[in-house]
């Protein structure tokens, strides 16, 4: 997968998010086409997506990248082409009460095509076949490289206009990538497309990778790396470079990353002996702030997406719970007060939840709570679950699962609603994953 230069994703981005109008066929109309995801007593809305034409076999695989990601989402149940009433052409509109009566409620079409730089144009249409109406139409030009982002970048325009909630289908995800038998894994530190598809791996195992953690607004990636003999240290990978920077220069070992909200600071822990304490680093000044001062194991911080505020997990009490404190280290307090250990706390994209780690009698389950420990619900629990990363739109998490034995982990996606799980495909075993922002910075 070739990563775009800074400044081709923002003609990309620009093109792509921007786009140019399709002529609309019938005029717009309050959309029927809506699904309310955020009650969590949805039923999945049915909708087509039809192959796109022209441009040989491209535009089925980009209706096909579609389908897919509509299908995962958990909130679309895609009609099956078999049921499809018609073949219906991008310059016409459908046959609506046929439609209606194959069960569908919306319609997607589309086409591809070349401009006369032979650079890729697809187009698409958004039909409500319940009110009769168009009701979004947009083009996007690329490079033919980029066919992949094209279709997940449809995929959030529709996903958005239906649900209400931002896109997160033109994103990636970083994760630890292990093989080789379970008490000598080999593990390496990869991104790829969040449906599985475009792996690429940015370290190739001469050190151990562990805990990647995305920049909220760049193709930044902070992990920790260690050689044999050596003290664990926190790097700092640019994808778009393949830049390496090292996280200061401390006697004792350096963990959690965590990237502030504006990309410029990272949360980091610190041992000290026995214990370890939470620090600010600035990655431009390269300075230093302690933020905790305990005789615990303070670790696991993440900012508020204002800045304003820090959730931790630490043992200061006698076992891990949840805290939270200013982003000065001021007014710590605990929120998690259930029964079991809390620990790897991630603030939601949002501002409205904490996901959390939970362990228990009965296993490891992700759970989700507000940001004054109330309201705490479970999502998926089982033998182990841990390391829940937020989607950039705040409604999905994807987590690490292990079932035990000598297998290895997977990686899992579900809603905060606690409906939706589905599996994220990977080459071999994975864990530790991470989610990145839009690429394009919205859809």
């Amino acid at each position: 997968m070739t990563l775009l230069s800074r400044r081709s994703f923002h003609s990309l981005a620009a093109g792509l998010v921007a786009g140019l109008a399709a002529p609309a066929l019938v005029a717009p109309a309050r959309a029927e086409l809506v699904i309310d995801v955020r009650r969590g007593n949805f039923q999945p809305i049915p909708i087509a997506v039809a192959d796109f034409g022209g441009e040989g076999d491209l535009g089925p695989r980009i209706s096909g990248i579609i389908a897919n990601n509509l299908t995962r989402s958990g909130y679309f149940q895609v009609l099956e082409k078999a049921r499809f009433p018609e073949r219906p052409a991008f310059d016409a509109a459908p046959q609506f009460a046929a439609w209606k009566a194959s069960g569908a409620q919306g319609l997607v079409t589309g086409r591809v095509t070349r401009d006369a730089s032979g650079r890729l144009r697809a187009e698409f249409r958004l039909w409500d076949l319940v009110s009769g109406q168009q009701v979004q139409g947009q083009q996007y030009t690329t490079d033919s490289a980029s066919w992949r982002r094209v279709g997940h970048i449809i995929s959030d325009a529709v996903f958005t206009k239906i649900t209400g909630v931002g896109g997160f289908f033109d994103t990636r995800i970083a994760f630890v990538d292990e093989s080789g038998p379970k008490e000598n894994r080999r593990k390496r530190l990869a991104v790829m497309d969040q449906d599985g598809g475009n792996v690429r791996y940015l370290t190739q195992g001469e050190a151990l990778a562990v805990a990647p953690r995305y920049s909220p607004v760049t193709q930044d990636i902070a992990f920790m790396s260690q050689t044999s003999g050596q003290q664990p240290r926190v790097q700092v990978i640019n994808l778009e470079t393949g830049a390496r920077q090292l996280v200061g220069n401390f006697p004792e070992m350096s963990a959690s990353p965590r990237f502030a909200p504006d990309g410029r600071r990272l949360l980091i822990s610190l041992q000290d002996g026995a214990n370890s304490n939470i620090y600010a680093y600035d990655l431009g000044s390269k300075q230093t702030s302690r933020l905790t001062n305990t005789n615990a194991i303070d670790t696991s911080a993440s900012y508020s997406p204002d800045g304003s505020q820090i959730v931790f997990e630490s043992d200061r009490g006698g076992k891990q719970q949840i805290y939270v404190m200013g982003a000065d280290g001021s007014s710590p307090r605990r929120i998690s007060f259930g029964q079991g250990a809390y620990s790897q706390p991630a603030w939601s994209p949002r501002g409205d939840l904490i996901a959390f780690t939970k362990q228990g009698a009965s296993g490891f389950a992700i759970g989700v709570m507000k940001a004054d420990g109330s309201g705490e619900r479970i999502l998926t629990e089982g033998f182990h679950n841990e390391g829940p990363s937020w989607a950039p739109n705040g409604q999905y998490l994807v987590i690490f699962r292990d079932p035990g034995g000598q297998s290895g982990g997977k990686l899992f996606m579900i809603d905060i609603t606690g409906k939706v799980e589905v599996s994220v495909p990977t080459p071999s075993y994975a864990s530790d994953p991470t989610w990145s922002p839009l690429l394009s910075g919205g859809a």
